[in-house]
């Protein structure tokens, strides 16, 4: 089957589930809100960072839907049916990787943009100006798209959404900010944490803006590649 239909098929997988859609939904509103809130008491040391502090809580719904996008396909024999009108598992993932990106950054970059405009809307004279905000909205975008891909890449190879989440979420809320506070510079290549540079009005770290967003995307490619490698050569 060629490359288009199988993309097709996917995206109507994931716009057909509740929970995908909820997960991308999850991605504005939390960004946007813990934002919110975090610019309303922020002081003018980073104010790019404070309009865009909810990307933390953001990429964890993203995380949520890369993840459940792929291990849906491992519930009930899911995957030996898609494997059965797509016999090219290579093509096949693929197309599944893309379906999750393209939805993740169309909302992801709506998210970007809305968190801007409120995060400068509460700042008012101290918010960031209009180059730096459209670098953090498009950098929050690209960040969320990211971390949404590298679940997608863990849950392939782990083959379980739970799995993947008892990894990942502990991960971001506990051992990436615990490595931070004791390694120092070290913990600015872990994933989560590399992406987020973008989000800086000013970075003392070892890497920029799109370097990190760089060091994000070398993890997510690495394991897309795991995950690729997993669904060839595991039966479905």
């Amino acid at each position: 089957m060629p490359f288009v239909p199988v993309l097709h098929a996917e995206w109507i997988k994931i716009r057909t589930l509740r929970s995908q859609v909820g997960a991308l939904a999850a991605m504005l509103v939390a960004t946007a809100g813990f934002s919110a809130l975090a610019a309303a008491d922020a002081d003018d040391a980073d104010p790019l960072f404070s309009v865009f502090f909810g990307v933390g809580f953001g990429q964890i719904a993203a995380i949520a839907f890369g993840t459940t996008a792929v291990s849906a396909e491992f519930r009930g024999g899911a995957l030996r049916l898609t494997l059965a009108a797509v016999p090219d598992r290579g093509r096949w993932f693929a197309a599944k990787a893309t379906a999750i990106a393209l939805p993740a950054l169309a909302v992801g970059l709506l998210t970007g943009f809305v968190t801007l405009l409120v995060g400068r809307a509460v700042l008012g004279a101290s918010a960031p100006g209009w180059s730096e905000g459209v670098r953090g909205a498009v950098g929050c975008a690209v960040h969320l798209t990211l971390m949404a891909l590298f679940a997608a890449g863990v849950a392939a190879v782990l083959r379980s959404g739970v799995a993947t989440l008892s990894v990942l979420i502990p991960f971001l809320l506990i051992v990436s900010f615990v490595i931070g506070d004791l390694s120092g510079s070290v913990a600015d290549f872990l994933p989560d944490r590399a992406g987020q540079v973008a989000l800086h009005s000013a970075w003392d770290g070892a890497l920029g803006p799109w370097s990190g967003l760089g060091v994000t995307a070398l993890w997510t490619a690495a394991a897309l590649a795991a995950g690729a490698w997993r669904v060839r050569r595991r039966d479905a």
